[in-house]
């Protein structure tokens, strides 16, 4: 079992709602008061100048300083090589359904009819998940990684925690075998990327955004089981100082285009969310995870970003006082004429969205009975209803639900329809969920292309 394993009372007054959360680390980021991990004091001035935020960067490297915890176990042990993340303007429609198979530094088979290459990633095509049941197969789960998979020994893997946020600044390790001996807690969840329909900004809304050209694919919802956070958190002895948790993945360095060196992949997590409802999963769909999915042990936060669900963690720095990492700051946060000269708080829940299970520009017979199926899910409550429109948005119907609505999950839905006559049809499918939200017509711009929930026009052909 773990060393240094004392169980600890959870602290008070950490339990604070997720806004105020966001808006108080925006705040300490920009004062300085935040501290800044594993990126050098001259890369930091460039990534803020990049962001227009060069005006904060002296008050934010005041409080610049935090060891890089080396690796455990069998972090060098990896397959493939690191490549930056692809870029809008990718390869064409056409070209990269050819591509689809050859994605490096993915361990998985990506056969053409259900994944499309996008840079190191491999997005899901929807129509691949039409009567495969509520969960995303497995091997039809999307691939978001930002270097390549790592293929690691499960028996070798050891988990480290650490930090000035643990009791008299003490160090735990849990093996696998450790994690699985205790409480083990089972849970349905989506998993989806901050960027998930990001190229509809572009062909939709006519607005320039960088990062990958996702179209509604990058999302997938699994059965994960594994052992709470927050136990794992109070064996190693959980100080009352604690504000933030910060999981590290064990893939290689992650490189940026310009040559600079971010270290691995790690967001930070405020403890009243590590106390919640976060997983350190395991299994996904009763099996043992799989490389690309984050084996031996993922993290998994319900309802937020993909990037806080951080893969093929190898440890984990529990903070007396809040931390920065490029992808709180200058990564996943929104840019643009809508928001502050300094961007938004850093994203946590997903936003809204559907899709349909039909190919892009699909045929359909014209004045035959067709069964329209899709999906809709939500990071801030369950959904409730779903309405489809045929005709471009001049009526809605509501469409019929399939699954029990729950928070952190998708639903299944369908809606008959018979094409009147030959010609092009534009579908659309708006969902709203529990908290009374419903998808808009159009999102605000962002420059990096987070958290699109317009409703996505789908054209088909009735032929």
């Amino acid at each position: 079992m773990p060393r240094n394993s004392a169980r600890t009372t959870p602290p008070t007054g950490t339990r604070d709602d997720e806004s105020v959360y966001d808006r108080r680390r925006l705040r300490q980021w920009l004062a300085g008061e935040a501290r800044a991990d594993g990126v050098e004091r001259r890369d930091l001035l460039r990534l803020l100048a990049a962001a227009g935020l060069a005006t904060t960067a002296g008050a934010v490297t005041a409080g610049f300083a935090s060891p890089a915890l080396a690796a455990t176990g069998t972090a060098g042990r990896t397959t493939g090589h690191t490549e930056e993340t692809g870029r809008t303007g990718e390869t064409g429609e056409a070209g990269r359904t050819a591509q689809a198979a050859a994605v490096p530094g993915i361990v998985k088979p990506l056969p053409d009819a259900w994944f499309t290459s996008r840079g190191t990633n491999a997005e899901t095509k929807f129509e691949a998940l039409a009567g495969t049941g509520h969960h995303t197969p497995t091997d039809r789960f999307f691939v978001r990684n930002h270097t390549a998979t790592p293929v690691l020994d499960p028996h070798d893997w050891a988990l480290t925690v650490w930090g000035d946020g643990l009791v008299k600044d003490r160090t735990a390790q849990f093996t696998l075998a450790d994690l699985k001996r205790l409480p083990a807690t089972t849970r349905s969840a989506f998993v989806e990327c901050a960027g998930n329909g990001r190229s509809f900004f572009t062909t939709q809304q006519g607005q320039t955004v960088s990062g990958t050209a996702w179209t509604l694919g990058a999302v997938g919802s699994a059965r994960w089981r594994g052992v709470r956070l927050g136990e794992v958190l109070r064996r190693a002895g959980l100080s009352r100082h604690a504000v933030d948790v910060l999981p590290r993945g064990l893939d290689a360095d992650y490189v940026t285009a310009d040559g600079t060196n971010l270290g691995r992949v790690r967001r930070p997590l405020p403890l009243s969310k590590a106390l919640d409802d976060v997983l350190l999963a395991y299994e996904m769909n009763g099996e043992p995870l799989p490389p690309d999915h984050g084996s031996p042990v993922r993290v998994l936060v319900p309802s937020w970003v993909g990037i806080a669900s951080i893969k093929w963690v190898g440890d984990i720095e529990v903070s007396a006082q809040p931390l920065y990492s490029p992808w709180n700051t200058d990564f996943y946060r929104l840019f643009g004429d809508a928001y502050p000269d300094e961007g938004s708080a850093p994203l946590t829940r997903q936003t809204l969205k559907s899709a349909f299970e039909l190919p892009w520009n699909a045929s359909l017979e014209a004045a035959a009975e067709h069964r329209l199926t899709g999906r809709s899910w939500s990071g801030a409550g369950a959904v409730a209803r779903v309405d489809v429109s045929t005709d471009g948005g001049a009526t809605w119907r509501p469409a019929r639900l399939h699954d029990t609505p729950r928070r952190a999950d998708w639903v299944r839905w369908s809606a008959p329809w018979r094409p009147a006559a030959p010609g092009p049809y534009t579908l659309l499918a708006r969902a709203t969920d529990t908290t009374g939200r419903t998808q808009p017509r159009t999102t605000p711009h962002n420059t990096q292309g987070y958290l699109f929930d317009a409703v996505v026009h789908h054209p088909v052909q009735a032929v």
